[in-house]
Formats: structure tokens, sequence, C-alpha cells
């Protein structure tokens, strides 16, 4: 897939702002400090699109990217956020849920684990969450160029075997570094080919639903 343009839309706390839901979405999260908007602004070849912080938790809101006029990256708030009120956290929780298990053209969740730690719980906490719910998701570990191959390879083999504690399967995983463009082929060929099996929901396939 070639990237033509990408652009910042919108950034919404109320999922009844969200975008018409006529294009495929695809959900970027993971821990605070994972390397979110980095990796978002590799894939689309725009550096600076997605603000990147040494401040975890400075995502905030659902933000909204359109790619080539085409899909949507949507950048979701980080789990295990540093310096908030628990009512705070507790409402962005309640909000990212809704937005995952409601969205009607939501592709897939991309879930991000750094790939120098081994298995954290709050990671497979949230992947078991998305498999209650049955939605799709796959691994991206980034930073891979922080360590050897081998010992990334070691951490996902980790995660995997954590995984199989609870999954039948393990689904597609990917090993990206934003420093070196690692696996932004292989991540961004993932989208294009699941786009082409998108249909828009029944309800919104008209012109005057599509504004």
């Amino acid at each position: 897939m070639v990237i033509k343009s990408a652009e910042f839309i919108c950034s919404n706390t109320q999922i009844s702002k969200l975008p018409p839901p006529v294009k495929p979405e695809y959900a970027f999260i993971g821990r605070s400090n994972v390397g979110k908007s980095s990796l978002i602004n590799m894939l689309t070849g725009k550096k600076g699109l997605a603000k990147t912080s040494q401040t975890p938790g400075k995502t905030q809101l659902i933000n909204h990217f359109l790619i080539n006029d085409n899909w949507y990256i949507v950048d979701l708030p980080g789990y295990g956020y540093a310096r908030v009120s628990k009512s705070k956290k507790e409402d962005w929780n309640k909000f990212i849920q809704t937005y995952l298990d409601k969205r009607e053209s939501l592709q897939c969740v991309m879930v991000l684990i750094d790939s120098r730690l081994d298995p954290q719980k709050i990671d497979l906490e949230f992947c078991n969450w998305l498999g209650e719910k049955g939605l799709a998701f796959v691994l991206i570990f980034t930073k891979a160029d922080k360590q050897s191959a081998v010992k990334t390879d070691q951490t996902v083999a980790k995660f995997k075997k954590a995984l199989l504690t609870t999954f039948d399967e393990v689904p597609q995983c990917f090993i990206t570094s934003s420093e070196e463009q690692l696996g932004r082929d292989e991540v961004l060929g993932f989208i294009s080919q699941v786009n082409t099996g998108f249909e828009v929901p029944p309800y919104y396939d008209s012109p005057l639903a599509r504004g």
C-alpha cells in the first residue's frame, strides 16, 4: 500500500460525534509510552501527524486520521495512564470500551506491545477483554531496534505462550521499529487486505447518510 495522503480529521470524547462509520477503521492502542504516536507517524510517512510526548497518557481523546481518503487510523488513549484521577481513568476506560465494542466500522484493534518487556498483566487482560467481546485484533510489537532480534523473538514467544493459556490460537503478530521503518510494509499490507472485505453498514450506505 502506498500512502498518498494522511490527515487529522477530529478528536472526540463522545461516541455520537465520531465520523459516520462508512470507511474501515483500525484502532491503535497500548500501554502508555509504548510508542504509538511514533508508529502511526512511521506508517503514514508523515512526521508529526500524531503528537509524540515524553509524558505517558498524553492522548486523552479518540483521534481520527483519514488515510488515502479511504480508511481511518484511530489513535486511542493508552491504558495504564500516569497521573490521572481514578474517576478520570474510569471515564476513559468506559469511553474506550464503548467505542471498541459498538463501532460498526472498526475492522481490527491493533494492540501495541513493547517488545523489550516480558508479558505485562495489563496487556494480557486487555487482550482477554477483546477476546471475550469477540473483537478482531492483532499484536504489534514496538521498539524492536532497541535490542537484538533474538531478544525480540524471545519476548514475542513469551507473550504468545501467555496468551495461549486463555486463547485457542494467537492472533497475527507484527514486529516493528519506528526508527528503522521495520514492519511498515507488513502492517500496511495487512490493512490493505482487510479493507478489500469492508462493507458499509446498511443504514449508512446511502448518499444522505454518508454526508
